[in-house]
């Protein structure tokens, strides 16, 4: 099973759909447009075919990413960019080097732990914890299937380690589970999540737990249908739908104070940003310049803990376009330098640090993904 994000890509490059279902921030206000600096990178390996290349995706305070790259073989791989721009690559051992096979790195934590998992050469999934020191420890929850499709997919790490992720059985149906920092595994279902292949709970990937270990995420219905739902660090689960989404939701992503960011789908499967305030109350936004079409809208993708949000909007013409919201509703566009302006094409934020920079990848004129770090 290929990554979310390998899958989001491919398929925007034919419809110009990117609906990705992914700390500690301060700032809340807009930042300037002239104050802006992007700069692109490119991890060691990285294949430069359509379909290939760079893939940001997390980011610490101190603006170390951690990502994925898809080499020449479409096989992927771990990185680690420092601060300084050095980057270091890395494999747990067992990760396949077959065509949607290897290591998909998900999150990072303040203190540099990375999670993930990779696909070996059968197409099974397994869970990694990395270390700081970059020691790996690889797990598989109990109940995971075995077969090609199935296993363990780790997705989110908090401050303190503990990891949010999903893994699929022994019929293709998605299940949560939390491992705390000794090792304990449990798992957990929405109560609305469907029991067929294809459906059940999933979990938000890069920010899905937050520091008191709330969890973020979706589960699918028994009609196949997305919805959302919050998980308490006791465990009670609350499950809601969007105002005005009329074919589901998605949850991108929570923060230290429990607020979650996604975007709903109306009834032409536009999409529309919401936040949800811990107490339950929507705030409802478009970004200007997105598409009214069908795949096109408004796609959020983070917050932090000042409430700022970060993401893509897809224009009329199904190009990516970056943007970064303040707590206020006051909106900063961007796009990286070297972006590609055809469908499916463009800039795709996936996180914003305390002080609002910003980690994602551009796709550019020939379908190829680089990483971008956008600095206030």
């Amino acid at each position: 099973m290929l990554n979310k994000w390998v899958k989001c890509f491919a398929r925007s490059q034919r419809n110009g759909v990117l609906a990705l279902a992914l700390v500690l921030g301060v700032l809340g206000f807009g930042l300037s447009a002239k104050a802006q600096k992007i700069t692109a990178f490119d991890a060691p390996g990285a294949g430069t075919a359509a379909g290939q290349g760079t893939f940001g995706l997390g980011m610490t305070p101190l603006m170390a990413i951690e990502g994925f790259y898809v080499d020449a073989n479409n096989a992927m791989h771990g990185f680690l960019r420092a601060p300084n721009g050095a980057i270091t690559t890395f494999d747990p051992p067992g990760a396949g080097t077959g065509a949607g096979q290897g290591t998909v790195p998900e999150s990072i934590n303040p203190a540099g732990a990375i999670t993930g998992y990779f696909i070996d050469n059968t197409g099974l999934s397994h869970s990694f914890l990395r270390a700081p020191n970059g020691t790996l420890t690889v797990f598989d929850v109990s109940g995971a299937g075995t077969g090609a499709g199935q296993g363990t997919q780790a997705l989110a790490i908090s401050t303190t380690g503990e990891i949010a992720g999903q893994y699929l059985d022994a019929n293709t149906v998605f299940h949560g589970f939390l491992r705390e920092p000794d090792g304990t595994i449990m798992t957990f279902d929405a109560a609305g999540a469907g029991t067929e292949p294809g459906q059940g709970t999933e979990i938000t990937t890069v920010d899905g737990i937050n520091p008191v270990g709330a969890i973020a995420g979706g589960y699918i219905d028994a009609n196949n249908v997305l919805h959302a739902f919050v998980r308490s660090p006791g465990g009670a689960i609350t499950e809601f739908d969007v105002p005005g989404a009329v074919n589901g939701e998605n949850n991108s992503g929570i923060n230290p104070m429990g607020t979650v960011t996604s975007f709903y789908f109306d009834a032409s499967f536009v999409l529309h940003g919401y936040v949800r305030a811990p107490d339950g109350t929507f705030t409802l936004f478009d970004v200007s310049g997105a598409g009214s079409g069908s795949g096109q809208g408004t796609e959020p993708l983070n917050i932090n803990a000042g409430g700022a949000i970060t993401g893509a909007y897809i224009d009329a013409n199904g190009v990516n376009h970056g943007f970064l919201r303040a707590k206020t509703g006051t909106v900063t566009k961007f796009d990286a330098p070297g972006a590609g302006t055809d469908p499916g094409q463009g800039t795709i934020p996936t996180f914003n640090n305390p002080a609002n920079a910003i980690s994602g990848f551009e796709i550019d004129g020939s379908n190829v993904a680089h990483g971008f770090l956008r600095t206030p």
